[in-house]
């Protein structure tokens, strides 16, 4: 079971019935080692920015990370994959523009493994709503998942109306061109791995740049990456083109992300 706490107190099915029903809020994820988590500032950032513009109120976002970790200390636990979810009870979606008090939800699950396998990914024409916004509107992104699993495939990938690669159903998409690491532009949501992996990147000199990317042009590419919050997976398959696995990029990647300040998630 996947323990669940409601402002700081264990949640009841009746406290995620607006949630369930109304589908409306959105959320920050993250990996917790012994108490700390990388890129803090960006989740309260995320937190803050996404409950204004969605309930036109304010969230204190210190106070949202500081009720994930009583939540883990009340589980017992140092190490958690963590979700934040802020929705509000008191949503009424016949009158959606009622500045409503928000709700912060924590649910905690196994912390995330190291070493993830490869992906062999398929492309999909589909651009999130509100990319700028993590929000909870996800049936797309695992609908499209889910049909890459039919089609024989791993995962999905994204691909605009004008054939630009923008991101993958739950990740951010990384190229290497040999040179420097390739980050696609377009309408995507831009994870706080990605954030914090570039400005990692910045501090350990490795080159990089945002480039449109045209889907018949991953051929041009000598290896790719996905990125979230559970971390980074080789890419070797995006339709029909195939690239190896470059184990010696994936492991300086690991490196400097890893290397990324570490700050007490209370």
């Amino acid at each position: 079971m996947i323990p669940a706490f409601l402002n700081g107190r264990p949640a009841t099915a009746d406290d995620l019935r607006a949630l369930a029903l109304a589908n409306y809020g959105h959320f920050t994820s993250m990996q917790v080692r012994d108490g700390a988590v990388q890129g803090r500032a960006l989740h309260r950032q995320r937190l803050e920015e996404a409950t204004l513009a969605l309930f036109g109120t304010t969230l204190d976002g210190d106070n949202a990370l500081k009720l994930a970790a009583q939540a883990m200390d009340h589980a017992g636990l140092r190490d958690a994959s963590v979700r934040i979810t802020v929705f509000s009870t008191r949503f009424d979606y016949r009158d959606p523009s009622r500045n409503v008090v928000p709700d912060v939800l924590v649910t905690l699950s196994p912390a995330a493994s190291a070493g993830k396998p490869a992906l062999r990914v398929k492309s999909y024409p589909f651009v999130r709503p509100l990319p700028q916004y993590k929000h909870v509107g996800t049936f797309p992104l695992f609908h499209y998942r889910r049909q890459a699993l039919a089609d024989g495939y791993d995962d999905a990938l994204f691909v605009d109306p004008a054939g630009q690669v923008v991101e993958g159903s739950i990740w951010n998409l990384g190229l290497w061109d040999g040179q420097a690491i390739v980050w696609p532009a377009g309408p995507a949501l831009r994870g706080t791995t990605e954030r914090l992996l570039r400005a990692a990147l910045d501090q350990a000199g490795v080159l990089q740049r945002v480039a449109t990317v045209r889907l018949d042009e991953l051929g041009d590419f000598r290896a790719a990456f996905a990125c979230n919050a559970s971390g980074l997976q080789p890419i070797v398959m995006a339709d029909a083109v195939a690239w190896g696995a470059d184990t010696a990029l994936m492991a300086q990647l690991d490196d400097v992300l890893e290397a990324a300040p570490w700050a007490s998630l209370a």
